[in-house]
């Protein structure tokens, strides 16, 4: 039986997928990551996010305590490792940093109450879609009922994105770049919580583009100011010369939720925008 002819016909181009992934196509495909995130936000009514950064690693405090028991078990039948006892103590530190976690929660759930109220969509919390602090302040926003986004990224250990992004607001992309810019897109605000290097590499690219006046200045919190003020030793640059002593301002420290919000809402008012 001889083959139909219409089995060899060629593939669409939009439709060829093998066609799409060579490195000729890169300019098109960063084109469709930046108009898709972009469109269906609008056709979501996102008018202005709140960036929520933080790490990933940082859990919900029951699992952070569940943790630090197994850890705890396995050092006892293993007196004496040294990788157990390194394990003991990296747990005990997470689960003290399980706070952060209920704080990046009640921080997105205050936010969310306040600023998505007669079907507005202002302020709309907005996180890297993965676990941890990601998770609780997507967590937040849904916990009052309110539409929330997650830019996922594809990394070689998969992150999964979490299950409290609104349908439809949840984006997967490849490109660090793209993801970038949609963080900044219609940010209000951004919020940092404890984190490590995608946390301060996100941090320092706002602050970068703020400094530079690539952007409208927005106010920038670091949530935790003694963990802030260990990992990223700000005073030792100006005294080098290498950053300006007011761009010690480019940021503010919070302690609290509340205090983090308030943060925000006191510069919108000296700056005289609702």
């Amino acid at each position: 039986m001889s083959a139909d002819p219409r089995d060899s016909s060629p593939i669409k181009a939009f439709e060829d997928l093998d066609f799409l992934k060579r490195e000729e196509l890169r300019p098109v495909r960063l084109m469709l990551e930046l108009m898709k995130a972009d469109m269906l936000q609008r056709e979501a009514g996102i008018r202005s996010t709140i960036v929520v950064f933080g790490s990933a690693r940082i859990r919900e405090p029951g699992e952070a305590r569940a943790q630090l028991e197994r850890a705890r078990r396995s050092r006892e039948q293993s007196p004496g490792d040294p990788a157990a006892e390194r394990a003991v103590a990296v747990a005990e530190r997470m689960a003290a940093n399980a706070v952060y976690y209920d704080m990046a929660r009640e921080f997105a759930r205050i936010v969310s109450q306040a600023c998505q109220i007669e079907g507005r969509c202002d302020y709309v919390v907005t996180t890297g879609g993965g676990p941890g602090i990601m998770e609780a302040a997507n967590r937040g926003a849904k916990d009052a009922g309110a539409k929330t986004i997650g830019l996922n990224i594809v990394l070689p250990q998969e992150q999964q994105p979490n299950p409290f992004i609104t349908h439809g607001l949840g984006f997967n992309f490849h490109y660090f770049a793209i993801r970038k810019m949609h963080f900044m897109l219609r940010a209000k605000a951004l919020v940092a919580f404890p984190g490590g290097f995608g946390t301060i590499d996100e941090l320092f690219e706002a602050l970068t583009l703020v400094q530079t006046r690539k952007m409208e200045h927005l106010p920038v919190v670091l949530v935790g100011r003694g963990f802030w003020e260990k990992a990223l030793n700000i005073p030792h640059l100006v005294e080098c010369g290498l950053i300006d002593p007011e761009d010690v301002h480019l940021f503010r420290y919070a302690e609290t939720a509340d205090e983090a919000w308030r943060h925000i809402v006191d510069y919108y008012a000296e700056h005289g925008e609702d």
